[in-house]
């Protein structure tokens, strides 16, 4: 057998992804974003929620009147918009990974449970997921964070409630197909428990796909986020996030245009470097693009 017979289908996807050099830097650009998000206790000049009327709308360094002390100016409220940036990266950021890894985990498993078992828990299943599809995103998001009230454990628990259905739809269609191979006849031949099959034969070959459809997501569950926050339903303050930047800028545009333009400009990168490196990750790791 050739050497290159040899090479796993991942190894052979990750040099895939490791060739398209525009998604490999927009992943390592994601990287960074939450590393500055980690680390913004020491990275932030400022603490975001210092407020200083005597700089109120302080602009950029580089215009007439910045200091080079607030790089990118200040808000209204006197508060260094840098340091807002980078602490709000956590919060914008770790709502994005959290929901996105807790509806993954519900919806795969509940995927991978209705198509391997079928009848009646599948059809419940499906007809959930299909009354969720239903509604549009941000209509659902609103009306249920207007219910629940604005506050970090209530958007989480609402996009949670909408995103795991995605990851569901994919991980019930990959079981369908995977539960028919002969592999998981035989794993039923020999007398192994369902919970068993399901485990060790049908979760591997249904991770790749759910693992790549979650990534794509997660750009989705930032803007919702951002949206949310921005329309005042979101995390409070004194919270820093970066859709709460931007409401806190959109009634000094002509004054202060950097208050929301800057953090309107680390949702599009994020979300942007986010999209491109997901879809390089399901052009690399798809089998069916490959054959």
């Amino acid at each position: 057998m050739s050497a290159s017979l040899a090479v796993s289908p991942t190894a052979l996807a990750v040099r895939r992804f490791r060739r398209d050099w525009l998604s490999l830097v927009c992943a390592a650009f994601v990287v960074a974003m939450a590393a500055v998000a980690l680390l913004a206790p020491m990275l932030a000049p400022h603490d975001p929620a210092d407020a200083d009327l005597l700089r109120r709308l302080l602009p950029p360094a580089w215009m007439s009147d910045g200091e080079w002390s607030y790089p990118l100016g200040c808000d209204g409220l006197g508060r260094d918009i840098l340091s807002r940036l980078i602490f709000g990266a956590r919060l914008s950021l770790g709502i994005g990974v959290g929901v996105v890894l807790l509806a993954t985990l519900i919806g795969a498993s509940a995927g991978i449970f209705a198509g391997f078992a079928g009848g009646a828990a599948d059809a419940v299943l499906s007809r959930i997921a299909d009354v969720l599809l239903g509604f549009p995103y941000l209509v659902f998001a609103i009306g249920l964070m207007g219910m629940m009230g604005p506050g970090l454990s209530n958007i989480v628990l609402t996009l949670v409630l909408k995103e795991w259905v995605v990851p569901f739809r994919v991980a019930r269609g990959e079981t369908l197909g995977a539960r028919e191979q002969d592999y998981v006849e035989a794993a039923r031949a020999l007398g192994c428990p369902r919970w068993r099959i399901m485990r060790d034969e049908i979760m591997p070959n249904v991770l790749s796909p759910v693992l790549v459809v979650a990534a794509i997501r997660m750009a989705n569950v930032i803007i919702m986020e951002a949206s949310l926050s921005f329309l005042g339903l979101g995390v409070q303050p004194p919270a820093v996030s970066w859709g709460g930047m931007v409401s806190d800028g959109r009634d000094v545009l002509v004054d202060g245009w950097w208050v929301a333009t800057f953090p309107g400009l680390a949702i599009l990168l994020v979300v942007l470097a986010t999209n491109l490196a997901s879809q390089g990750m399901r052009e690399a790791f798809d089998p069916r693009l490959h054959r």
